[in-house]
């Protein structure tokens, strides 16, 4: 029987108390040897700070080390990512995010998908990144 792990457990109200939510959720969950990421913004997982605000490299490289650290804690790697889906807030700014996402995943060669959005859960993110990896039980 295949069992779930849930890292960094949160709720909603805390992470938008601006907003009107009660949700359970986590930042990832690893099902098997599969590590499913929350999309990742430009914040802080500590302090819950949005960073670089105005931005976009900066809120992107945020979001990849959010990435690395989160597929680190589920015993995973960068060089495991298998699946990668980009959303940003305008189309100008695919050049800048994915030079950064490449800078990060380079000799990689994951799937991607890449989304315009009018709009991320608060006005300040510009670009949102969610991906799916797997654990592969040797070192990377």
């Amino acid at each position: 029987m295949t069992t779930h792990t849930r890292i960094r457990k949160f709720n909603t109200k805390d992470t938008y108390p601006e907003q009107n939510l009660d949700n359970d959720l986590c930042q990832a969950v690893v099902a098997g040897d599969v590590v499913y990421l929350r999309g990742q913004i430009g914040q802080d997982l500590e302090t819950r700070e949005s960073v670089g605000i105005g931005s976009v490299r900066t809120q992107t490289e945020k979001a990849m080390s959010n990435i690395d650290m989160l597929l680190t804690e589920a015993g995973s790697s960068l060089q495991d990512i298998v699946k990668v889906t980009i959303y940003i807030v305008d189309p100008r700014y695919r050049e800048e995010v994915y030079r950064e996402v490449g800078r990060w995943l380079k000799g990689v060669y994951p799937v991607s998908t890449g989304i315009v959005v009018q709009a991320l859960a608060r006005p300040e993110w510009l670009v949102e990144i969610d991906a799916t990896a797997v654990i592969t039980g040797g070192a990377a």
